[in-house]
Parts: C-alpha cells; structure tokens; sequence
C-alpha cells in the first residue's frame, strides 16, 4: 500500500530557486479530494522581502514516503513529519537529500542565497541581519518546537530531528536529522543520522553515537531503553536495554570483547541487553559484563 503525505506551506524563493519551505500542520495520508478546506491555514498569504531577495508565496504537496524525494518542498515535507514526530527515524526514503537542498544561508530573518549575501552584505546588515550559520539544513526550532521538550542550544538540532517529549538536549549535545528519541531522555552527545534513542536512557557529555554518514555503512545503531552512554564514550553497535558504555570507552563493531573469559567481537553483542562495556584498568582489555537488569534513573524534575 502507498503512504502519501501532504502538506500546505510557505516556500521562500531566491529568483527562481527554492531555499525552503515551511509546513505549519502537514499531514498523514491523501490529500482530500473536492474539499479544500485544508488549504485554509492563516498566515499563509504570499509576500516579498527586498532585504533578503526572496519572495515567499505557498506551496501544496503531496508525496509518496515510500519513493526518493524529487524536491525541496518535497523533502522539507519529510523534514517536518519527522520533526513533528508523525514518522519515526528511518521509516520513509530520504535518498538524495543532500543532492536536493542547497547550501542556504540562515539569518535571524529567514534563509538567504548565499550569493546574494556576499552582493548585497552591507545592505543586509545594515538592516539588522546577521547569518548564524551557512548550512543544507536549518535550526529545527525555526520551524518546529515539540512539546515537553528543551534545547539548550537550538543550532545543534537540525530540522528533521525526531524529540519526543520529556528530552532534554543539553548545550553541547547534538541530534541530526532523522534522528532522535523516543522518550523522555538526557542528551549531551551525539545522536548521529539515523540512530534512535530509547526512553529513559542518557547519553553523557561527548559521549558519540556512529551514524550511517560517518563512516558506519548501512547499519543502524539503536540505544535501547535505560542505557547509559558515559561521557567521552561512543558506540559503533546498538546497546540493549538497560546497557552501560563507561565513560571514555569507544565500542566498535570490530572492537575484540571479553565475555565470561571467552574474546568475541562487539558486533556480536549488538543490541543484547543488561550489559556493561568496560575497559579493563589492569590488563587494558575491553570486558562486556552481565548487569542485574536494573534501568538508570533519570532526574524526573529535569524532564
């Protein structure tokens, strides 16, 4: 069976390029046929900004979530059910995305071409606008804010990020798009593309999720729920339930593990649960120890 998604929004022209578009309420199945009154959102009437360049008028979509994206405005579609948490992080096709969106510049007043900036750079300043940063992608909290949810530093999370609520995204932790988590959990690491987090787990201060643009091929990594990935550490394999990656320890697939006295490599372990990853303080050697089962405990009050 097909899924289709739809959408009405606000796409900001730079002659005739589309930089981005803006999906107030998109939506989940086909677009109704003979009944427009979803067309109706308020604040969607179109405009020119001569500051930035750009004309901003609307756009209606619909899409097939299963097939490769064939546009901005489809792909920025995608972004937003991600962000609106209506899709789960690898569930529908986000094949050349990065060959679709263009390098846009993102100022306090809404995306400018970047060529039109280094023309018209005086101007622009002079009317109080400043580039924050030069990027295919934008700051999610531009366009989504999930409830329930804190940023410390909303240009660490891109559009397309997936945070359900009670997650805390501390000012040095970062979620790409397509990624995420999903339940209330503490994140001040890395939550690369693709990876999912699960409820109640916390990835500690530097601590680094392998994801499939940095070099980890077409496995997915999962955090399951209750772990503990402790700061400076980083995982290359997913870590079951209540698992515990020490601090400053780097797991890779290929990465040789003792269990029980028997050397195996951590891909074997992939995903199993109530295990400790350690580093042995003596021998040097990287041990997986069977824990209890008991989950970490997050601070309620900060979530």
């Amino acid at each position: 069976m097909t899924r289709f998604a739809y959408g009405r929004g606000l796409a900001t022209l730079y002659r005739d390029k589309v930089l981005d578009v803006w999906y107030p309420i998109p939506r989940l199945g086909e677009a109704p046929v003979g009944d427009e009154r979803w067309l109706g959102e308020a604040g969607l009437e179109p405009y020119r900004d001569d500051n930035r360049g750009v004309v901003i008028e609307p756009r209606t979509v619909q899409i097939d979530l299963d097939a490769a994206p064939t546009s901005v405005e489809d792909v920025y579609l995608r972004l937003h059910l991600l962000s609106h948490q209506l899709v789960l992080p690898n569930s529908i096709n986000l094949d050349r995305v990065f060959s679709i969106l263009p390098i846009v510049a993102w100022s306090n007043a809404g995306p400018i071409d970047p060529g039109f900036w280094s023309e018209r750079r005086v101007q622009i300043q002079r009317a109080g606008i400043q580039v924050q940063l030069v990027d295919r992608f934008p700051r999610m909290t531009d366009y989504v804010l999930p409830d329930g949810v804190r940023i410390g530093d909303a240009s660490r999370v891109r559009l397309g990020a997936h945070l359900a609520s009670g997650t805390v995204v501390m000012h040095e932790g970062f979620v790409n798009y397509n990624a995420g988590t999903l339940g209330a959990s503490m994140v001040e690491g890395r939550i690369s593309q693709g990876v999912i987090v699960g409820d109640g787990s916390d990835i500690g201060g530097g601590a680094s999720i392998m994801g499939t643009l940095s070099g980890g091929g077409k496995e997915r990594v999962e955090i399951g729920k209750g772990v503990l990935l402790g700061a400076n550490s980083g995982v290359g394999i997913s870590i079951g339930d209540n698992g515990i990656v020490e601090a400053g320890l780097y797991v890779t697939a290929g990465t040789k593990v003792l269990l029980a006295g028997e050397e195996v490599k951590a891909v074997d372990l992939s995903g199993i649960p109530n295990l400790l990853f350690r580093r042995n303080s003596v021998t040097g050697a990287v041990e997986a120890i069977e824990r209890s089962g008991k989950a970490i405990e997050l601070n309620e009050s900060l979530h």
